[in-house]
């Protein structure tokens, strides 16, 4: 399906207020992350991927994978936007009385195609999905998006390794490059850059893109379908916590939940951003 762009940016600046709704009301979650990932999963699911909300099983459609499986405040808001299931169920995140835990969670979760949260293990299972449909000479292509804190895991390495081995030009990759973990910087805890030309001497087309500029995203998934013979990944610059001003480019803010004066004021902003999209 191909979208306006002023729909991508309504759904994603709503997905920004649910998610916000769902950290600060159990407390808990990964708001950063979530935020600079927003635009990439809702290119993907808005524009990109063949998928139906009314068939969430059906053997040819895309896969996604959420590889850094702690950003579920972006993923859950976009699949309910999507269709997957109600609005309202996002209310159950994080509860003992539901059924969406804080990581990604495929077996009572519409919609989510792998269960993740140890870092590195998501893009694994990305390119067995991928491996398989090859096998199977299916049509479907696999998405998965990781952190670029993430891929200091060794096993995000030897996934790439086994994709470029195996030709898996069905397969796209998303580096969410925001330069920040944890702990801190990136560059500081464990250098990964440069990751272009580390990544094309792995074996992989590498594309750069700004993650969150909506006709940008669109256009480095269209290249990366085109590609053949090799797996695609795009290396996506964006800010940690992105939309909140308070929250941009802070590392305090990979993990923790807002107090009631931080979230009146992050929801005034992102109310307003939504606001000036719908508004367009």
């Amino acid at each position: 399906m191909k979208t306006d762009m002023q729909t991508l940016e309504v759904a994603a600046a709503k997905g920004r207020l649910l998610g916000l709704d769902m950290v600060y009301n159990c407390a808990s979650g990964h708001l950063g992350g979530s935020f600079s990932a927003m635009d990439i999963l809702t290119v993907l699911y808005f524009d990109v991927m063949n998928v139906d909300p009314k068939d969430p099983t059906n053997p040819d459609r895309d896969r996604f994978v959420l590889s850094k499986g702690h950003c579920t405040p972006a993923l859950y808001p976009i699949l309910a936007q999507r269709g997957f299931f109600p609005e309202e169920e996002l209310k159950l995140f994080r509860s003992i009385d539901g059924h969406m835990s804080g990581h990604a969670e495929m077996r009572h979760v519409k919609g989510v195609d792998m269960s993740t949260g140890s870092l590195g293990q998501g893009i694994s299972a990305a390119v067995g999905m991928a491996l398989a449909g090859k096998m199977d000479k299916k049509d479907y292509r696999v998405y998965s998006v990781l952190g670029d804190g993430e891929i200091e895991e060794g096993q995000v390495w030897e996934a790439f390794m086994s994709a470029a081995k195996y030709g898996l030009d069905n397969l796209c990759a998303v580096i969410d490059v925001n330069g920040l973990q944890i702990d801190g910087k990136t560059a500081d805890v464990m250098p990964s850059e440069p990751l272009d030309k580390k990544l094309e001497a792995f074996g992989w087309n590498v594309i750069r893109a700004d993650g969150h500029d909506f006709a940008a995203l669109s256009a480095a998934f269209a290249q990366a379908k085109a590609n053949t013979g090799a797996p695609t990944v795009i290396l996506a610059k964006t800010v940690k916590g992105k939309g909140v001003s308070f929250m941009e480019n802070d590392a305090g803010w990979h993990g923790k939940a807002p107090n009631a004066e931080q979230y009146e004021k992050a929801r005034g902003e992102l109310a307003a951003a939504l606001a000036e999209k719908e508004g367009k």
